[in-house]
């Protein structure tokens, strides 16, 4: 075959393979050997036939089987129902399917053609074949003779010649056996990975030829049927001289392969095998075991002396791929080797394909009639084609010689359906010689060719024909009733009553409209609606008036003209958005959506807002509402307005909606405490307090709301103020309720003055904001010695908060070191130390009195009883500041002021909320001192009485180097501050409480106002600078804020 040739069968294979037309499989199970009229399945039901209603069918449904020419059909079905059932004609396994021994591989197949070519469509059966058990075991022969060497050795194993049963499964061999054994005998089966079952004699005893040189016993063979069948033999057992060396092959499995054109004598393979004996018992004997078949052995030889195996006949891959040579190498002794060749025969392009036609159209004197007019893919028939050859050499391309309207359709490998692929037309070509060609992949490539005759019968072949293939109409809505529409006409180039044209609307034509059969005159009998259907899209049918009626259709495209009969609809009659209360100006709302059922014009929608533009603006075609303001959930938590919305139509036609937009809460409001009021205030804690008792409690509050208003407390740090120690954990806080508690039990070094860090903090998100507190707790029995308190809570709240008092005095190592030494001369020096720490305390008792009377504070001392207030002369001291604050520092520069007896001043502190000011002053007044007098207010009622307070306001203002003074500035900033005492008028102390006194009085004071208003966008703002004014001429102080 030439290039071109090759070329044109490559495209004609791959149209086949495009073209796949309606294939389908099914299978079926049958027993072998079944009789007649077995049902097997019922096709249509399960194929799932279901007819189409709407599909007309030139005949009734059909199934007819499509036979190869001489075929011996082995089942029957029936045309009409689809009823699958066996003929008389037995299936045998074994003879359909000889040489297949796996289970579940025995298929016979056959194609049903469905019928008409309306619902066409081809089946592939397949009837998988079960076997039955109608096939006993056989021994090869019936006396099997076996030679052991006398000095065999207990449990040696003699492989015995299986029997052969061709059926397959559980049906074949499953058991051998003894019958009339001898106890110098037994028998054992071993299973091959092939699933063969091979018996093996076991020597049980020693043998002694000369005492007994024969057995003779009966074997049993049986398959596994129901009931099992089985045969016997003789096997007979001779005991021989000893030979005590086998043959040993080089390899004991050997693969070779050999091609099917090989000729004979060609060698095969080469055995080699060696014995360790000496003289004749050296010499081998090659032969094929009895178990290779008989058509192996016509087939191959092995010469006896050599061991090389030949080609003795031709060999033919198609009919044995594969050959299995057993070959056992005997020295002359009763005990063979066995080796296993498999020999691979190899495929050569030596088979022509064939081509088989089996035709869906019935014959008439060889030739097939087919109408002018049978549809597209009219099946003709089914072409088969095959090639025995392997691989490529069998792989067939089939294809037509030249141009016809015809086409081969691929459905099953190396099968084609033959049917129609263009119109036929009588008047053109009124036969046709098909030639068939299939070709394989050989090279060079070999082919053959098969004729199909067609001869084509001349029908009314012309249908009526529109003028145009689509008619478009146009129409108003709320038509009136029986409107026509348009006159629709058709022609046909028949004659007589093959032009007579009848119309007729088509299926997919809506109800409520009508033509006239004979003039074509298409109405509309309702009145339409475009919003409920616009466009209508149906079909007219012109049909003739000839015997075999011919028929065409033109489409008709209807569109309903809008008119503004509805109003806008909003998808809600009232709306719900939520946003946050941070949105920025501007910012994205969210969206209106209406919609208007009308089109064009009288769908175009404006929108507006008719009550609150002021604060919103909505765009009028896309609906998005936009604020023109900032929300602040905690000024106003929801908007309500109404939104209109108009439509374009003549007259326009409107309606509206109720938005209401919710402002959602975030976190911008930090936590503000509550309880305590001040930094500078305290709590005892009693030393005969139990663990676990609430000593004292702190109390936030956040403005926000939701999880931005849910506080958690924690304890940041603490230490002890009076001893300079860190604490060993003997408080801790609840972070839900605040409570503080005590973990453990006093001691004598956890008595004095301890400072708690308390941070509370927000859940809000993203981000949580915090607050600190100091928390003071004057662990003693009682409280004394009120200046000494009040000293320590200066100290502490100059004190930072990542340091502790006294660091840099006497490290732990040094405290040990001064513990030891006192340790080791305390027995020797315990009177003079006791004497001499009793001098010290009494002579620095003094001087430290009037160096606080000399050295106090601007501040004034506020005495408890107003009336016997004592002003006294105030000496101005400088005082150094600590290197670092606590948290945030104010910073005060006074002046002295222009009237020294003025002790009030009034004013308005305006603080960011990072700073407050904190005073001295809150502790627990359950036990008052004895200095006051019964009638003396109760202090904690003087901080909240009448008196004068003064009244701060900070004013930007240039920085000048003032006088400092430090506190920490954390606590909210509506709390009351006290100054505590700067001087002692009289004290003089009776008492062993190292913290108490027995007389104070204190004269001058003031207190900040009750209120303090915060703002938190100073927290984020540069240092401040501000001058603290007061009404009168009283003091002016300059506050400098680092944040």
């Amino acid at each position: 075959m030439d290039l071109a040739s090759q070329s044109l069968a490559l495209v004609v294979l791959l149209t086949c393979v495009v073209l796949i037309c309606k294939a389908q499989e099914r299978d079926y199970i049958v027993k072998e050997e079944q009789p007649e009229n077995v049902r097997i399945g019922n096709l249509r039901r399960d194929l799932d036939l279901n007819l189409d209603p709407n599909i007309r069918l030139s005949s009734p449904l059909q199934f007819k089987p499509v036979y190869k020419t001489g075929d011996v059909p082995l089942v029957r079905v029936e045309a009409n129902t689809g009823e699958i059932f066996t003929t008389n004609h037995r299936i045998d396994r074994e003879k359909l399917c000889s040489g297949v021994f796996t289970e579940k591989r025995c298929y016979y197949e056959i194609e049903v053609a469905v019928l008409p070519d309306e619902i066409f469509r081809l089946v592939k059966i397949r009837f998988l074949i079960e076997d039955v058990n109608d096939n006993a075991p056989l021994f090869q022969s019936t006396v099997i003779n076996i030679s052991i060497p006398e000095n065999t050795a207990i449990n040696t194993r003699y492989p015995v010649p299986s029997a052969f049963d061709p059926d397959v499964g559980i049906n074949g061999i499953q058991h051998y056996e003894l019958v009339k054994s001898v106890s110098e005998f037994g028998l054992d089966i071993i299973e091959t990975p092939e699933g063969d079952k091979w018996p093996q004699l076991i020597v049980q005893q020693n043998l002694d030829r000369e005492q007994k040189d024969t057995f003779v016993m009966k074997i049993k063979v049986e398959d596994g049927g129901n009931p099992p069948k089985s045969s016997t033999a003789i096997l007979q057992v001779t005991i021989s001289d000893v030979n005590d060396n086998r043959p040993i092959f080089k390899d004991s499995e050997l693969e070779v392969s050999v091609p099917e054109n090989a000729p004979m004598g060609t060698s095969v393979a080469q055995l080699h095998a060696t014995d360790a004996d000496l003289g004749s018992n050296a010499q081998i004997h090659f032969a094929f075991s009895n178990q290779v078949s008989s058509s192996t052995k016509r087939h191959f030889a092995i010469n006896s002396s050599t061991g090389l195996i030949t080609v003795k006949q031709p060999l033919d891959r198609e009919v044995t791929p594969v050959h299995k040579l057993i070959v056992l190498a005997s020295d002359g002794s009763s005990t063979p080797s066995r080796a296993t060749v498999i020999v691979n025969v190899t495929d050569v392009n030596d088979n022509v394909p064939s081509i088989d036609t089996r035709y869906i159209i019935n014959l008439v004197n060889g030739t097939v009639l087919l109408s002018e007019n049978a549809p597209l893919n009219t099946k003709i028939a089914l072409i088969t084609v095959t090639d025995k050859d392997a691989d490529l050499y069998g792989k067939v391309a089939c294809y037509t010689d030249h141009d016809v309207p015809f086409r081969l359709k691929p459905v099953f490998n190396d099968q084609f359906l033959l049917e129609t692929a263009a119109p036929l037309d009588y008047e053109t070509t009124r036969e046709y010689a098909i030639k068939i060609v299939a070709s394989d992949r050989g090279t060079p490539p070999l082919n053959t060719s098969a004729m199909v005759l067609i001869k084509i019968k001349d029908e009314n072949d012309n249908a009526p024909i529109f003028p145009q293939p689509e008619i478009q109409l146009s129409i108003p809505e709320n038509n009136d009733p029986s409107t026509q529409l348009i006159k629709i006409s058709a022609t046909d180039a028949d004659s007589g009553h093959n032009a007579e044209i009848i119309y007729a609307l088509g299926p997919d034509a809506p109800d409520g409209f009508n033509i006239d059969r004979r003039s074509g005159i298409l109405s509309v009998g309702k009145r339409l609606d475009r919003e409920k259907q616009e466009r209508y899209s149906f079909t007219v049918i012109a049909r003739d008036n000839g015997s075999t009626s011919l028929q065409n259709n033109v489409t008709v495209r209807l569109i309903v003209q809008d008119l503004n009969d509805n109003s806008p609809a909003f998808t809600h009659p009232e709306y719900n958005f939520y946003v946050p209360e941070n949105l920025p100006l501007y910012g994205t709302v969210g969206l209106i959506t209406v919609t208007d059922a009308d089109a064009g014009d009288n769908a175009v929608i404006t929108l507006s807002i008719l009550n609150g533009k002021d604060n919103f603006i909505i765009d009028p075609q896309t609906g998005v509402i936009k604020p023109n303001i900032t929300f602040d959930r905690e000024q106003q938590s929801s908007y309500t307005f109404m939104v209109k919305a108009v439509d374009g139509g003549q007259p326009p036609s409107s309606s509206y909606a109720k938005v209401t937009i919710n402002v959602v809460d975030v976190n911008d409001n930090r936590p503000v405490f509550v309880s305590p009021s001040s930094n500078y205030s305290y709590d005892l804690v009693r030393t005969t307090t139990a663990p676990g008792a609430v000593v004292t409690r702190v109390f936030a509050i956040d403005n926000d709301t939701g999880m931005n208003a849910e506080l958690q407390y924690s304890i940041l740090s603490s230490i002890i103020i009076t001893s300079r120690v860190s604490p060993r954990g003997l408080f801790a806080i609840n972070k839900t309720t605040g409570n503080i508690t005590l973990q453990e039990k006093i001691v004598t070094a956890d008595q004095g003055l301890h400072r708690l860090v308390v941070k509370v903090k927000d859940l809000g998100q993203p981000e949580s904001l915090h607050a600190i507190a100091l928390i003071h707790l004057f662990v003693n029995d009682t409280v004394s010695n009120a200046t000494f308190i009040q000293e320590q809570l200066r100290k502490s709240m100059e004190t930072p908060l990542d340091r502790n008092i006294g660091d840099s005095e006497v490290t732990p190592q040094a405290n040990g070191y001064v513990i030891v030494v006192i340790a080791i001369i305390a027995g020797t020096m315990t009177v003079i130390l006791v004497i001499f720490v009793t001098a010290l305390v009494r002579c620095r008792q003094t001087p430290r009195h009037k160096v606080v009377q000399k050295g106090k504070q601007s501040g004034e001392w506020v005495s408890p009883n107003q009336e016997n207030r004592q002003i006294k002369k105030k000496k101005k001291r400088k005082k150094r500041s600590p290197k670092s604050l606590l948290l945030n520092f104010v910073t005060i520069d006074e002046s002295k002021p222009d009237d020294p007896s003025h002790e009030h001043v009034n004013g308005t502190l305006d603080l960011p909320v990072e700073l407050e000011e904190q005073t001295m002053g809150k502790y627990n007044w359950a036990t008052t001192p004895t200095t006051f007098k019964p009638d003396s207010p109760d202090l904690a009622k003087h901080y909240k009485s009448a008196s004068p307070q003064p009244t701060f306001q900070i004013k930007p203002e240039t920085p000048v180097a003032p006088k400092k003074h430090h506190v920490i500035q954390e606590l909210p900033l509506d709390n009351t501050f006290v100054v505590g005492c700067d001087s002692l008028s009289k004290c003089s102390s009776t008492s062993s409480d190292p913290y108490s006194v027995s007389e104070c009085s204190c004269q001058g004071g003031f207190k900040t106002a009750g209120q303090i208003t915060t703002r938190q966008e100073m927290a984020l703002k540069p240092p401040h600078y501000g001058t603290l004014c007061g009404t009168g001429t009283a003091r002016s102080h300059r506050i400098k804020i680092n944040l």
